[in-house]
């Protein structure tokens, strides 16, 4: 039995941009174990799995190394390639079961919206280990279910950025979300970059589950619930918010079908 598999490049508009995630839309489901090798075989931030069911598709997440309970960018893709591959009508929306809930997709003209779960951060120490690791004076460090969030200084310490993925590695969390307020001539409210060697990706292009956290944190820095965001990886993204307060978040972004090719083994 041959599977298809299909890259796609979220949270932008243009090929090679943004961050790339493969989707694979399941016959039937698999094991873990084949999905963690498939992901692996891929080797980017992020393989999706979609299994259809009576209201939406069963949906998991894989790194190269682990399984993760939440992710924006496959989210996205998995949307696109439901809608551009067939499988689903334009005019619905995608509804999608995870291991964070259900989250849904809808189709806004050229963008994707996600409907997804806000992540609250409550301020904490900042330990000289997380600074000797990013290599930058830290303004603040919030902690949440991602990891920390570190803002710093000025956009370009984030852009400039250049930490030690080693002693990162070390740190008592997966991931460390970096942040500013974007140039002051800049369209962007704010920027960031996402490292998780801990999860086996040192810098992840663009990450939906940070705007999660990033989104209530920045929101009440600025008091504005519409936001437009860029995370400055070398690949770059744009990320639009929006954010009201309470429990939900809604993340937009653009999406683009780079690669189509077929498994050859599958279990």
């Amino acid at each position: 039995m041959k599977q298809t598999v299909i890259q796609v490049d979220a949270f932008t508009s243009m090929p090679f941009k943004g961050n790339p995630a493969a989707v694979c839309v399941l016959e039937k489901p698999q094991s873990d174990e084949w999905m963690q090798l498939v992901a692996r075989e891929m080797n980017l931030s992020e393989t999706a799995f979609l299994v259809e069911r009576d209201d939406g598709y069963n949906l998991r997440w894989f790194t190269p190394t682990t399984e993760v309970p939440l992710c924006g960018h496959a989210t996205l893709a998995s949307a696109h390639v439901l809608w551009t591959e067939g499988h689903l009508s334009e005019d619905k929306p995608a509804r999608f079961h995870t291991k964070s809930g259900l989250l849904v997709a809808k189709r806004q003209r050229e963008w994707i919206e996600l409907d997804f779960p806000a992540n609250f951060s409550e301020v904490t120490t900042t330990s000289p280990e997380l600074e000797q690791a990013l290599g930058v004076s830290i303004k603040k460090t919030l902690h949440n279910s991602l990891g920390y969030l570190v803002e710093v200084e000025a956009a370009d310490v984030v852009r400039q950025l250049k930490p030690n993925f080693s002693l990162l590695k070390t740190l008592p969390v997966h991931g460390v979300i970096v942040t500013s307020l974007a140039e002051k001539d800049s369209e962007y409210n704010f920027i960031s970059r996402f490292f998780a060697p801990g999860l086996g990706i040192d810098e992840d292009p663009v990450t939906g589950a940070a705007h999660c956290c990033l989104a209530p944190f920045w929101r009440g820095c600025l008091g504005k619930d519409e936001l437009l965001a860029y995370q400055a990886s070398i690949r770059g993204g744009t990320v639009k918010i929006s954010y009201s307060g309470g429990d939900r978040v809604y993340l937009s972004g653009q999406a683009v079908t780079v690669m189509r090719g077929e498994l050859v083994s599958i279990g």
